[in-house]
């Protein structure tokens, strides 16, 4: 899978975490920063992380900041984008299955790797249901 990856100065330890087990379960990572964590604008790295799904460069996005919010709020600006703020599995899995949510944002400062790893792994594993989902979907953009 392509996975657009994305964090600010909250999200970027979190984010490499999620890097480095993204690329040894063998998927195609695309980083589009930060590097570090010195104060950064979750716009800045999220916007384009989530216009790589939105555009059909990337299947899916993690973003990560301190809560998740920020950058759902900036993903979700970007048309055919989906994206959804996750602080366990069960909110993945429902959010895939029924919402075909195609961006993961996650708060650095929220959830530990652990959890991370659950939430992760039911978001790509996870498969739309799609049928009576579809007019619904169909309805975000209009």
């Amino acid at each position: 899978m392509r996975i657009a990856l994305a964090a600010d100065h909250a999200g970027f330890e979190l984010k490499e975490h999620i890097k480095d087990r993204l690329r040894a379960a063998g998927h195609v990572i695309e980083d589009y920063g930060v590097n570090d964590t010195r104060s950064a604008d979750y716009a800045d790295f999220g916007r384009p992380a989530a216009q790589a799904v939105g555009h059909g460069k990337a299947d899916r996005a993690i973003l990560v900041d301190g809560a998740g919010v920020a950058m759902s709020m900036v993903a979700n600006r970007i048309p055919f984008v989906r994206a959804v703020v996750c602080s366990e599995a069960y909110l993945a899995e429902m959010a895939r299955a029924h919402n075909d949510a195609n961006v993961l944002c996650l708060g650095g400062r929220m959830i530990g790797t652990q959890m991370a790893n659950r939430i992760l792994d039911v978001f790509l594993t996870t498969e739309y249901e799609g049928g009576r989902h579809d007019r619904r979907i169909a309805k975000i953009e209009g």
